[in-house]
Order: structure tokens, then sequence, then C-alpha cells
């Protein structure tokens, strides 16, 4: 269990990704981030702005999204897309790596695709998304590895899109490839205080997830009884 409700917002980047999200959905996101002092609001690039803005004065990061939910993207435009949400206020990129490259035996490719985005997106915190659920064991540690070599502080499981989210044995297996020299988001799936304290407990750092007020308020509940 967290120490303190702080210790606990601190690990989240509360999530608002989904292709309907209104401005409305927005606002009451912004206001969560606020309210709860979440680690980060992670938002689809159109929405950057919006919550930079809404956030400025804050401790609540904004991240931005790049190449989601696919990975599909070119390299070209993605760093457009990663440029120009450090342009309107992001801070940190979840960047959706390119499984297509890795399946199909391009390494070397996949490799360049990502150190590119980082390399021209020198001033953020970069999160690699490898989608654990589409990979096998061997295919994740080799994600990893280009992950790490590109320069990604953190390696992230999922988009919550692809078949599955996070699990523990997908954080171990992250945590035992890369030890320390990268940090673990743990994403996908994640809509309870359990989930949240078995992956962190696994090895997490942050938590990505669109029910963070919901944990907050489960925590806070069993805090005061």
């Amino acid at each position: 269990m967290f120490e303190t409700a702080d210790l606990l917002a601190q690990r989240i980047d509360h999530t608002l990704v989904r292709p309907d999200a209104t401005f409305d959905d927005l606002e009451q996101a912004c206001s969560d981030a606020r309210k709860y002092r979440f680690a980060a609001l992670i938002v689809s690039s159109s929405h950057v702005q919006h919550a930079a803005k809404a956030l400025a004065g804050t401790m609540v990061k904004v991240g931005a999204v790049v190449g989601f939910p696919h990975g599909m993207s070119t390299t070209t435009v993605k760093i457009v897309e990663a440029m120009e949400a450090l342009k309107n206020g992001a801070a940190e990129l979840d960047i959706v790596m390119n499984l297509g490259l890795v399946r199909s035996g391009k390494l070397e490719q996949a490799e360049i695709d990502l150190k590119n985005v980082i390399a021209m997106t020198k001033n953020a915190v970069h999160k690699a998304i490898v989608e654990t659920g589409l990979l096998t064991p061997g295919e994740l540690e080799t994600l990893c590895r280009i992950a790490q070599r590109s320069g990604a502080e953190f390696i992230k499981t999922s988009t919550g899109y692809g078949p599955r989210g996070a699990s523990v044995e997908d954080i171990r297996l992250i945590r035992q490839t890369v030890g320390d020299a990268c940090r673990i988001k743990a994403s996908g799936g994640i809509k309870d205080l359990a989930a949240v304290l078995a992956l962190t407990e696994a090895g997490a750092d942050r938590i990505g997830t669109s029910a963070g007020p919901a944990i907050m308020e489960e925590y806070l509940k069993k805090s005061k009884g």
C-alpha cells in the first residue's frame, strides 16, 4: 500500500486517448489531473495545447501519444507529430514502436525509426510502447533492447487497443531484460488499486490508466477505513 495519496498519484499517468473524446471529456480529465495531482495527463496530439493551458501552473505534466495506436506511420510523420506536441506544450511522448518491422526481421529499421524520433525531441521524456499482447517473450526482449539503445527513458507495455493490457509477467520480463537502464510504464486494462499494487510490486514505475480518479477514490476510502 502506498503511504500517502500523493505517492500513489505520482505513479499515475491519467489518460484520455479515446477517438471519441470530446472537449468536455478533456476538461474533466484536466480537472481530475489538477485535483489528484497525477504525474501526467496523457492525451492525443490535438488535445495537447488545450491540456497544457488548463494545467499551467500545476506540477502535472502533459504527455502526447505519437504514432498511436498502431505505430505504422513513417518516421517523418512521427517526428512531425512529436515536434508539434512539444511546441504545443507536451513534456512527455508515448511513442508506439513499429511492430511490423520487428515481425519482418527489420530490427535495424525499427531501431532507426524510434531513435530518430527521440533524437529530434531531446527535451522530452520518451516512453516506447511495445504492445506486449502481440509479442512472444523473445520479441518483447528484442523490443526492450531496441528501446533502451534508442534512448527511451520508459518502456510502456500497451496502447490499450491491443489484444490485452499489462500483466505482472510482462513487467517482470521487461525488468529482467533492461534492469535499471529504463523505467517501466504499465498500461492497458488497469482499473483498480489491486492491479496498481500488483504491477508496482512487479517493477512498474508508472501506471497508465483512464481510471485514475476511481483508483484514487478507492485508495482514499481504504485509507479512511
